[in-house]
């Protein structure tokens, strides 16, 4: 079997709706545009949990945020997951390498990866991790920077250019780490390479020249829900996530985050320019987020909400010219994080777990058949920040969300009010009585394990951790509510 190339972009924290193929008015991505152009750009596709963990855990297993036991934010909770989507790669001879950001736990495994130039950011668990960025900054400049001499916080809404020039930024680097390896591969076998980027999560630091681009640019207004407190304060710390920024900081930070999305573009056009100098065969390009970044939508900052700014993210798939049937173009069916697992896998010629809840989506392509589900599911825990669990359901034409802790519902038509201004569950009860129903049956068909749902009616005042107990020993075998203990 000839198996092809894959390279797989991620980026931390980018909209969903930030590409300008997407329609966004402000920010420029002619690079993604082009692959989008050539293979397809799916426009409701979304993390299944989105802040960084459970997010990646979703997509490197193609699980559920259920079935891979972790549904928010907890650092040092090993990965400990059996067919992880490098390992499965390797085995079946691809050569596997990862630049950039995994979030894989204990730092620096590898995962299935055969070599991998790591960066954690700030994060350093025992004292021994090596960040091999920061490593190769210290040596390129002889001590005399550090990444952070910039005073930036690493989940804060503050934006200022980088102190270091373009060619020391971290975006920079590592497209550079993902170059030198496409240059010194074994060209015996196919590749698997995951070029996976630390921006445009805070700190937002684009290179001068880019921040200089954006600086004076118009901005189109932020949404802001009639659902949203009317008395909400100013917000009262750095990394906050809600309050009421000064317009001045505000424009600042999205005029920021819009230039450091320019940059990452510009990295992934070096990526496009290089095929032609390496002589390299097309290979499949996926382009994807691992969630997305509110920016100061409805008076909230960072990711992890139900919300189109955080859970919304982009998806590209670009197939080699040799496996294009047509012009695609927009998939307008809603897609989740962990379907990237089974499409990578068909891409590779390999078989997923029948067990998962993730689907291909090399159906789209092409002809454009259906997947085998009618909506999307979602859900965040995060007692810590005050917003408890929530689950939610998309068709693509409505989305419902429902918060376990107080039973508060929100409906929107995001067909008729894309920016989720206006909150429906007030005034079309039946519309709202449907989806509650759904999320019922749902959560009982699914997720018996945790209770919330008897079926019939949603059962609110249920705790629920930010994973389950089959997340340390990375094994599911917990299909449905009858097998609902662990």
């Amino acid at each position: 079997m000839n198996q092809p190339n894959i390279i797989l972009i991620i980026c931390d924290q980018w909209r969903g709706d930030c590409l300008s193929v997407a329609g966004h008015p402000t920010v420029e991505t002619p690079n993604i545009d082009s692959l989008a152009r050539q293979g397809c750009y799916f426009g409701q596709a979304y993390s299944s949990s989105p802040s960084c963990i459970a997010a990646r855990a979703s997509l490197f297993t193609g699980m559920s945020p259920f079935q891979a036991g972790r549904s928010g934010y907890r650092d040092q909770v090993p990965w400990n997951y059996d067919r992880m989507l490098p390992q499965l790669l390797a085995d079946a001879g691809y050569q596997t390498h990862c630049s950039g950001k995994t979030h894989f736990f204990p730092q620096r495994k590898h995962c299935g990866f055969h070599s991998h130039e790591s960066y954690e950011g700030s994060q350093d668990f025992d004292g021994r991790y090596v960040n091999d960025y920061r490593e190769w900054l210290r040596d390129k400049t002889g001590g005399e920077f550090e990444e952070w001499d910039h005073g930036l916080n690493d989940n804060s809404w503050m934006c200022r250019p980088s102190q270091l020039p373009e060619n020391l930024h971290n975006n920079w680097w590592t497209m550079s780490a993902a170059l030198d390896f496409l240059k010194r591969r074994d060209r015996t076998r196919p590749y698997f390479l995951n070029i996976s980027f630390h921006r445009p999560h805070p700190p937002i630091d684009p290179p001068q020249n880019y921040y200089d681009m954006y600086r004076d640019r118009p901005l189109e207004d932020v949404p802001v829900g009639d659902w949203r407190p009317k008395d909400l304060g100013p917000v009262r710390a750095m990394s906050t996530g809600q309050g009421v920024l000064p317009k001045s900081i505000l424009d600042n930070s999205r005029r920021g985050y819009y230039a450091q999305l320019a940059h990452l573009d510009n990295m992934i056009g070096r990526l496009l320019v290089s095929f032609r100098n390496l002589k390299e065969e097309e290979p499949w390009i996926l382009f994807t987020s691992d969630h997305g970044e509110l920016l100061g939508d409805h008076h909230h900052f960072g990711k992890s909400l139900p919300y189109e700014g955080s859970a919304r993210i982009p998806l590209v798939i670009k197939p080699p010219k040799a496996a294009r049937a047509g012009e695609t173009g927009l998939v307008s069916r809603p897609a989740v994080i962990e379907d990237i697992y089974p499409t990578i896998l068909e891409i590779a010629g390999l078989d997923a777990d029948p067990r998962l809840d993730s689907h291909s989506l090399l159906p789209l392509l092409g002809e454009g058949a259906p997947l085998d589900r009618d909506v999307i599911h979602a859900e965040h825990a995060h007692p810590g920040r005050g917003h408890g669990l929530w689950h939610m359901l998309s068709d693509g034409h409505h989305k419902y969300v429902w918060w376990t802790a107080d039973g508060r519902e929100l409906l929107f038509d995001l067909e008729e009010d894309p920016q989720e201004t206006r909150d429906l569950s007030g005034k079309q009860p039946d519309l709202c009585e449907t989806w509650r129903q759904r999320l019922a049956t749902y959560l009982h068909e699914k997720q018996g394990y945790d209770q919330l749902s008897d079926g019939v009616r949603l059962k609110t005042g249920v705790k629920v951790d930010v994973f389950r107990p089959w997340a340390e020993i990375g094994v599911f075998e917990h299909q449905g509510a009858t097998e609902a203990t662990p």
